[in-house]
């Protein structure tokens, strides 16, 4: 099978929808292509039940619908769900599910992108021939768990965080969370609440913040400069939580949004974990040194027994295993060669959208950017 269209998106995440639904809202026909059978397959299978997400409802809108005034401030998984399929149902957007991409390559002669995918249910092999090509797989597509000696050793229950749904089958256990972000302490904190004994790897510093000091900081980050939100936000922090440094948490030596700014990374939003540090109740431990069957040994020599271990250590992106030409977009490592906002737009009509490591604000941001690019560059051929 051979079909043409203007634009290809590959994923129908957050990312896929969000820029498909730009395009139709100007009548720029596209394909979405998803390896999964619904879209939003992380939200919608993959994710632990108590997930909120973690900025305010106001920056994680996606474009041109905004949250029902109803919809609570830190939007629980079950609510965002719900908004996902509102928003699939209000722009059209009629994913192809169970689509593998398999390979895409810009073949110059015809100035156009040719996608192969394998449909799962048929087994066939489809090609899907487009002007523009949009990798929506983001930065998310594939758990990632680090290489640590003797892991292969380990007699207990392994699992990535995509897997873990909740703390229920883990009571009594001992468990060893590996992985200080966001998704870590609170999979650690709900652990602790279902009964398990539970441990947290912090390997590097980190920023522990409120949600609530996290909002304000993003507030005042339209009228005043980082470095004095920094400020603000780090002296109200440490007259919250004190000095973190005495559980085996350190705080980097830039501020929360700089860091965020510069590589990424985010500030954890404390939803209960720090309390449960301080009581003992959740462990901090350093790096792990090595593995020996059920037995864990640590940076500081320390040496202890566990049932289970959860890698909340983020995930990797596959592009580079089925894009085989880059457009000068991507790296080795699959993604964007250069910094927001520079990041989106490649060569040779090829676009990305889900890889500024700025959540559901930078997909929404993304994704009308490239509507209104694609969109210019067609009236301008018309």
């Amino acid at each position: 099978m051979k079909q043409e269209t203007v634009v290809v998106i590959v994923g129908a995440g957050p990312a896929g929808i969000a820029t498909s639904a730009s395009l139709n809202l100007l009548s720029i026909p596209n394909i979405v292509l998803e390896r999964e059978d619904c879209y939003a397959s992380l939200w919608q299978k993959k994710a632990y039940d108590r997930l909120k997400l973690h900025l305010a409802k106001n920056f994680c809108e996606l474009p041109h619908m905004p949250f029902p005034l109803s919809t609570p401030t830190f939007v629980p998984k079950n609510m965002f769900v719900k908004y996902l399929k509102n928003y699939v149902y209000h722009f059209n957007v009629d994913p192809l599910y169970q689509r593998s991409v398999e390979s895409a390559w810009y073949d110059k002669s015809a100035q156009k992108w040719v996608v192969t995918a394998k449909n799962s249910v048929s087994g066939l092999v489809e090609e899907y021939v487009s002007e523009f090509l949009v990798v929506a797989t983001g930065e998310n597509s594939e758990g990632f768990i680090p290489n640590v000696y003797g892991l292969d050793t380990f007699s207990g229950l392994v699992i990535h965080s995509i897997e873990y749904e909740n703390g229920k089958k883990f009571r009594d256990k001992d468990v060893l969370v590996v992985g200080a972000g966001n998704s870590g302490m609170e999979i650690a904190y709900d652990l602790c609440n279902w009964g398990a004994q539970t441990s947290v790897v912090v390997r590097s510093p980190t920023h522990v913040l409120t949600k609530e000091l996290v909002q304000l900081g993003m507030y005042l980050l339209k009228y005043i400069p980082c470095t004095f939100v920094d400020k603000v936000v780090l002296m109200l922090s440490k007259l919250l939580y004190g000095d973190l440094g005495r559980y085996g948490i350190q705080r980097p030596l830039k501020g929360p949004f700089l860091l965020k700014k510069e590589t990424g990374r985010s500030p954890v939003i404390d939803v209960g974990t720090i309390s449960k540090i301080r009581t003992g109740d959740i462990e901090v431990m350093p790096a792990i040194s090595d593995i020996q069957g059920d037995r864990i040994k640590f940076t500081n020599d320390q040496e202890r027994q566990f049932d289970a271990i959860v890698f909340a250590t983020g995930f990797k992106s596959t592009v580079r295993k089925w894009l085989k030409d880059d457009g000068g977009l991507f790296n080795e490592k699959g993604m964007p060669k250069y910094k927001s906002p520079n990041h989106w737009k490649g060569e040779n009509g090829l676009y990305c959208v889900g890889f500024a490591s700025a959540g559901l604000f930078g997909i929404s941001n993304d994704a009308k950017s490239i509507a209104k690019d694609i969109s210019r560059i067609v009236d301008d051929g018309n």
